[in-house]
């Protein structure tokens, strides 16, 4: 039976920009507005329902329930909207209400001081402001606002990277796409431009919340902007810090991951397949290990479970040539960049390798 197809949703971008057309129509033609049509960056037109709609004669506000459908999103079910007023001169402000956070830091494309409504949507909100505008002149006052926002923020990197006291208004399709790479790799290049903006000495790139707060109780002198989380695309974080200023990094790697990285792929997540214990096995081979051994490590149903079999030590062949292979494969996509690769194994602590010199046990 093939399985139902996921079903997608929209973005606090989209979701904002039809608040704010909503509000806008409000005030000015002074009735209840319950759908409203917007134009996504692509030209696709999308109708969007309006939760709530009031107005007076000073201005209007509307709202939209976003929906990410079903991806994991943080910020489904939080309301987004918008209060409109109109004014004389051209153009469009945006002002930052409930919910909605405030940069603080350099490095993200908005500047410190802003709301933290990236450029598509503003410019998705504009344009549809305008469309609304062209019939009466004059311009706008948008003050987007997200109830429920502050608490959905706790659940996203905002405060890593200096968004404080709200969610961000983002998004550069209109879509959200179930269990998509776009998101978390937009996540990862905020990330790295916030950790070079700040000046940070380093960054140290882990797999997430349990990696990241092993490494940081190892790297106490570093600040929180200094790491950043690349999931399974380990590839796309080297990527794009080939195109920062940060030519100093940390890789810390659990060891499912690391067999993975090893053997060349770039995408650790287990749809993208399971662990090569050829591949293993032909390392062991070539680290003079006794067939044996090989022959148990084989049967391993998972690649966290060889230090059942090899000694989970930096001392130990295996591991050291693991490291090395996953140092080679990140130092291909940045060229000159001065990379330690630490290894985790659960239960068993982290070891640090230092391309060019001996492997050694991590502080």
């Amino acid at each position: 039976m093939t399985a139902p197809a996921l079903r997608g949703g929209f973005t606090t971008g989209a979701c904002a920009t039809a608040a704010a057309k909503a509000a806008l129509l409000a005030w000015l033609e002074q009735r209840t507005v319950t759908a409203v049509d917007i134009a996504l960056p692509s030209g696709e037109p999308v109708r969007f329902a309006i939760e709530a709609c009031c107005f007076d004669v000073e201005g209007a506000t509307c709202s939209v329930r976003k929906d990410g459908g079903d991806d994991p999103d943080a910020t489904t079910g939080v309301e987004i909207g918008c209060h409109a007023t109109w004014r004389p001169e051209p153009g469009v402000a945006f002002r930052r209400g409930e919910g909605v956070g405030l940069v603080t830091l350099p490095g993200l494309p908005v500047p410190v001081g802003e709301p933290a409504i990236n450029p598509v949507p503003r410019r998705m909100m504009a344009a549809a402001v305008q469309d609304v505008l062209s019939a009466h002149g004059g311009g706008a006052v948008l003050e987007v606002f997200a109830r429920g926002g502050c608490e959905a923020a706790g659940r996203t990197l905002n405060a890593r990277l200096g968004i404080v006291g709200g969610i961000s208004i983002i998004g550069t399709t209109g879509h959200v796409r179930p269990f998509s790479a776009e998101a978390y790799v937009a996540a990862i290049r905020s990330g790295l431009d916030v950790a070079a903006a700040t000046g940070c000495p380093q960054v140290v790139l882990n797999s997430g919340g349990r990696s990241e707060a092993m490494l940081r109780a190892q790297l106490p002198a570093l600040p929180p902007q200094a790491f950043v989380q690349y999931g399974n695309w380990i590839g796309a974080a080297f990527e794009y810090l080939r195109m920062t200023t940060l030519r100093r990094a940390t890789l810390g790697l659990m060891l499912g991951k690391a067999v993975k990285l090893a053997s060349g792929a770039l995408d650790t997540h287990s749809r993208a397949g399971l662990w090569d214990r050829d591949f293993v096995a032909g390392l062991m081979r070539h680290c003079g290990y006794e067939a044996g051994l090989i022959a148990r490590v084989a049967e391993l149903p998972l690649a966290r479970q060889l230090g059942e079999v090899v000694p989970f030590r930096a001392a130990e062949p295996l591991y050291q040539e693991i490291c090395g292979r996953c140092h080679a494969a990140c130092v291909a996509l940045v060229p000159g960049l001065d990379l330690d690769v630490r290894l985790h194994n659960d239960g068993a602590g982290w070891i640090l390798h230092r391309i060019g010199s001996a492997a050694q046990d991590a502080p």
